[in-house]
């Protein structure tokens, strides 16, 4: 995947402003592809001039930002880049390096570590169980809303996992 074809979502299901979109970019996409907000007005730029999007005229008066919109020939790259075949991408955590490394040397003091993540993905999940709260609750029966949920339970699934691997490590780390 790629940040272009990240920020062409966001802007396809709602133009607005680069603040805006970096906003809305930390509040959804940005939980599985990150970005600075400098790496997202960088790209902006080049998706301005690749003619994929255009800025909207400013509003007048001071600090009125820039809003962009995808053009028709963004919808069909981002079209193009969805029906694209791609393997999955091997997993890189350092984590699971440190595990493996804790098990070939012996106790090298892990266990705070894995407190810390096991506290960061409890977090997370209880974050996305409050979007579950939120959004479920008034749930639709929209193919885009479905879709959305099907991608949050993937989360979910994967701070459930994640917290559990957690858990465990953590039992035999303090045995």
């Amino acid at each position: 995947m790629s940040l272009p074809h990240a920020l062409l979502t966001s802007l396809s299901e709602r133009a607005g402003s680069g603040s805006e979109l970096a906003r809305r970019f930390d509040k959804s996409i940005g939980f599985f592809w990150a970005a600075t907000h400098q790496q997202i007005y960088r790209e902006l730029a080049r998706l301005e001039q690749a003619g994929w999007i255009e800025s909207l005229p400013a509003e007048t008066g001071r600090g009125r930002k820039r809003a962009y919109r995808v053009l028709p020939a963004g919808t069909e790259e981002l079209r193009r880049w969805v029906a694209e075949g791609e393997d999955p991408r091997p997993q890189r955590d350092a984590l699971m390096v440190r595990i493996r490394a804790e098990a070939a040397i012996g106790p090298a003091g892990l266990a705070d570590e894995m407190r810390r993540h096991l506290a960061l993905h409890e977090a997370k999940l209880a974050l996305y169980k409050s979007f579950e709260q939120r959004d479920v609750a008034g749930e639709s029966d929209s193919r885009e809303r479905k879709l959305q949920y099907v991608l949050l339970k993937g989360g979910i699934a994967q701070e459930e996992l994640a917290i559990n691997m957690a858990r465990e490590a953590l039992r035999i780390l303090e045995s």
